[in-house]
């Protein structure tokens, strides 16, 4: 990262955000420069601020996380919002995905893995642990499989995307070129109405495709 990743912390308990603050000015990676303590504090500040990406915890007093990242993504799309819980319930990190958001941290997990998991997140990657993968795909495996809009090429693309592989590395798995894989996948995107990696990767548990 040439310049440092600007994040404002929203969490309502000081605690919580003086640890989390604690964590991010440790990495020269990224830098704090605002903390809301509610939902609708976050939204404000995030129009004030500008943020590159917002830590938002879930459970907050007048606008929860989940809301206040649908406000934030529908005014600023191109603004990360990463949720942070201590819960592992797969149906939060699907909301979290609804509303917009990258996915979701885990206030428990140790200080190499958060701060690994949020550069992943700054890159526009989507770290998730093989216990969870495993989960969301359970979930999936009970909803009825739907016909997909993409092509067979398409859907290769789509398959490696859900697998976590780089533009790069697509590229040299189907022998195309990255202009190519580019190409696909705003395709993909334009097809599907979704917005980023993570949507697509989710939309291809959810049929199966992965």
């Amino acid at each position: 990262m040439s310049e440092p990743v600007r994040i404002l912390i929203a969490d309502d308990h000081a605690l919580a955000r003086e640890g989390v603050k604690e964590l991010v000015d440790g990495c020269s990676d990224f830098t704090v420069i605002g903390e809301a303590c509610n939902g609708k504090e976050a939204v404000h500040m995030t129009e004030q601020l500008q943020p590159d990406l917002v830590l938002m915890d879930i459970s907050m007093p007048e606008m929860n996380g989940f809301e206040a990242t649908k406000v934030i993504k529908e005014k600023f799309p191109w603004i990360k919002v990463v949720m942070m819980t201590v819960s592992d319930d797969v149906m939060d990190w699907f909301e979290a995905l609804k509303r917009g958001a990258q996915g979701y941290l885990l206030k428990n997990l140790n200080t190499e893995d958060w701060v690994n998991g949020l550069k992943a997140f700054a890159l526009d990657e989507m770290p998730m642990s093989k216990e969870m993968a495993y989960r969301i795909l359970q979930e999936f495996k009970k909803k009825e499989t739907e016909e997909t809009p993409l092509s067979a090429r398409e859907q290769e693309v789509l398959q490696l995307v859900a697998k976590g592989l780089s533009n790069k590395d697509i590229s040299k798995s189907l022998f195309i070129s990255e202009h190519t894989v580019k190409s696909h996948l705003k395709n993909i995107l334009g097809k599907l109405h979704l917005e980023n990696r993570v949507q697509l990767t989710s939309y291809a548990y959810s049929k199966g495709i992965v």
